[in-house]
């Protein structure tokens, strides 16, 4: 499942439901990922999306990720414009039979949704607004998905 929200969202609660009723499931890995304040740089975080466009792209890389990665499930919510520091930006959870692959595949998504999944990024702060785009670790990050066959 995939959920874009422009509301908050509890991880706690979300990994609960996740893990109901999986009696042939043996490791549920999570990532929950947060708004940082960056030393009082960022009041705001931004992220605009396109709806519909969004989510297919994300279904797509999800979709490889349970092929790949033999997963039973995944759940992945991503908000979506005005975000405060402190407050939950993504949640991803993977449901596979083994812990490994339940930890690489979120490491997957995540590295995907953090360097190429169609957002657009804004920090607002004292000093005014900048346009985010991946850094060269978040490239490194993805890149090796590309040479690395599970």
């Amino acid at each position: 499942m995939i959920t874009l929200t422009d509301q908050s969202f509890d991880p706690g609660a979300l990994l609960t439901a996740f893990c109901q009723g999986r009696t042939e499931t043996g490791a549920v890995a999570t990532f929950t990922g947060l708004a940082r304040a960056e030393q009082g740089d960022t009041t705001t975080l931004e992220l605009e999306a396109y709806p519909g466009f969004t989510e297919a792209a994300i279904g797509k890389i999800a979709e490889e990720a349970k092929a790949r990665f033999e997963l039973h499930d995944f759940h992945i919510v991503h908000r979506v414009g005005k975000i405060m520091p402190g407050e939950a930006i993504v949640f991803v959870a993977t449901a596979a039979a083994h812990r490994r692959a339940a930890f690489e595949a979120c490491d997957f998504l995540m590295d995907y949704l953090k360097s190429r999944a169609p957002f657009w990024k804004k920090e607002s702060g004292p000093t005014g607004e900048r346009w985010i785009e991946p850094r060269a670790q978040d490239h490194t990050d993805i890149a090796r998905w590309e040479t690395s066959k599970s």
